[in-house]
């Protein structure tokens, strides 16, 4: 089965036969350890580091289907490599479209993506509401916004209760984390000014390009998108998607790292201009990141047992159903 690899320090790429040879560089710049990965071994490349590839390198990743998604110092997202866009169809890029310039259609849409992420939002906050945390005004508050939904007129009137909702929501992560010392403050990127936010603006990432390779792998356009407008050097589908998911994905592996004190105040590193996680704190999260992604469900309506993973799968046929007519789209909502 395929995987994901995660390169967080600088290095070399570069093919040796079939396989991919990867070489790091230690500080000094010196070569370090070299590891060898078979390429029908790999699913797509997360680049943290500087990396040294070349064309002839890239034209054998494309050929194997094989995504790199890169990042910055700060652990922003920066852009990916995509290979050959080999599953457009014309009917589904041209229904797409419709949605995304006739206003009604996109409307109706944008409600849904942020109706899901507020309910797997409300799922989070409920469970710990159950387990003592005092989080009832939020999710009172929460509710009222969701509710506003239906109302709204335009997509910017949606992303701004999309934002009220999340605001409110981030409100109550240092009620949901056992750590003393960990404060949010106020959302913060590029870069973070604290701990919590750099968790946040981190797995954040992952689980667009997350997104982005699992739409990649179905006929859907990822720079075609509902509720984030589409912009140039951009794959804003991937970030519609990603609301629905980062409660699941990205806030559960950040409640499970701290009160569980897998990532701790040593896993950063403070700097005039931010915070950040170390090295070691990169990888601690990516592993738990993997694993809440290869985790199963048993899928109600499949009546199988389905990965997390495969869970933005779905999300992306049931998203192309509704753009062709054939079924109403309906977002993914935790019921666990």
């Amino acid at each position: 089965m395929k995987k994901t690899f995660y390169l967080f320090n600088p290095g070399r790429l570069s093919r040796q036969d079939n396989t991919l040879k990867y070489t790091a560089y230690d500080e000094a710049g010196a070569e370090g350890q070299t590891r060898f990965l078979p390429i029908e071994d790999v699913a797509d490349l997360y680049v943290f580091g500087s990396l040294d590839a070349n064309s002839a390198l890239y034209n054998f990743l494309g050929k194997h289907g094989v995504s790199v998604h890169f990042f910055d110092y700060y652990e922003h997202y920066t852009g990916s490599f995509m290979a050959k866009e080999y599953l457009l169809a014309g009917r589904l890029q041209v229904a797409q479209t419709g949605h995304y310039t006739s206003l009604k259609k996109r409307l109706v849409l944008a409600r849904k993506l942020v109706e899901g992420a507020a309910f797997n939002i409300l799922k989070n906050l409920r469970y710990y509401q159950s387990r003592g945390r005092v989080v009832g005004e939020e999710i009172a508050q929460i509710e009222l916004y969701v509710s506003a939904l239906p109302h709204t007129t335009s997509v910017a009137e949606i992303m701004g209760y999309e934002g009220n909702i999340r605001q409110t929501y981030y409100r109550c992560f240092e009620q949901l984390v056992s750590v003393p010392g960990f404060t949010f403050g106020t959302r913060s990127t590029q870069p973070p000014q604290n701990e919590l936010n750099a968790l946040i603006s981190f797995g954040n990432m992952l689980c667009y390009a997350a997104c982005l390779s699992q739409i990649y792998h179905t006929q859907l356009n990822p720079t075609i998108s509902f509720l984030h407008e589409p912009g140039t050097r951009r794959f804003s589908l991937a970030l519609d998607m990603a609301e629905i998911f980062k409660p699941l994905l990205v806030d559960r592996t950040i409640f499970r790292l701290l009160n569980k004190k897998e990532i701790q105040p040593r896993d950063f590193v403070r700097e005039l201009d931010g915070c950040l996680l170390k090295e070691a704190g990169r990888k601690t999260f990516v592993r738990v990141f993997e694993e809440r992604l290869k985790e199963t469900i048993q899928h109600r309506r499949l009546n199988r047992a389905v990965s997390y993973q495969h869970l933005i799968k779905l999300e992306c046929y049931k998203l192309t159903k509704h753009l062709l007519s054939m079924e109403d789209y309906q977002p993914f909502k935790a019921w666990w």
